[in-house]
């Protein structure tokens, strides 16, 4: 049985980890497919910067043809999320380890940051989609607050490299849709540790 997010608002907010954007934008098609109402949230660097992966503009397009909506892409346009309650459920995919530590320590000094600050406030599910290198160095401090901070669930992760990069964890996208349904019913979707993700 298909799912199905009809009168769900679900924001997914995208950070600086480019090489994870062509599968990202995929489950994103997945998950409009669902029903979902959707807006999306660029940090600055998403926003702003190209990179062999694509250019910036390009993909601030992508999003505005799957959701049907112009992105989020300053604090102050990301600040009214949470007084006007805007979303059920908000994912931050992919989330780097930049925005993991600020996130960790009450940091919110980029759209993507304020998106989740401002949710939060609301007692609301957000779901990150980890995309880091070092997730099993200096960052994993970090994903063990947030695994055990409140209304926060994770999208399962695992290795992607273990011979030449081995603290570097990436969270299996395929698993976006899975994931937002039990964090919707206040559940992480477990096992959360995975095997190595697949290329």
């Amino acid at each position: 049985m298909s799912i199905d997010f009809r009168n769900k608002n679900i924001g997914i907010a995208i950070t600086g980890s480019y090489c994870t954007y062509e599968k990202v934008f995929q489950e994103l098609e997945v998950l409009a497919q669902t029903g979902a109402n959707l807006y999306t949230i660029f940090s600055d660097h998403a926003s702003t910067t190209d990179s062999r992966f694509g250019k910036c503009v390009d993909f601030l397009q992508q999003a505005e043809t799957i959701t049907g909506r112009k992105p989020i892409t300053t604090i102050p346009a990301a600040e009214p999320i949470g007084p006007s309650a805007l979303f059920d459920i908000l994912v931050i995919a992919p989330c780097t380890g930049n925005t993991l530590s600020k996130l960790a320590n009450g940091i919110s000094d980029t759209p993507v940051l304020m998106a989740a600050k401002a949710h939060l406030r609301n007692n609301r599910p957000l779901v990150v989609s980890l995309s880091t290198n070092d997730a099993l160095g200096m960052n994993l401090k970090n994903i063990g607050i947030l695994l055990n901070t409140k209304n926060i669930y994770f999208i399962p992760f695992g290795q992607d490299n273990h011979i030449a990069k081995p603290n570097s964890m990436i969270a299996h996208i395929d698993l976006l849709t899975a994931t937002i349904e039990q964090a919707l019913d206040n559940k992480q979707l477990q096992p959360v540790i995975l095997g190595p993700s697949a290329d």
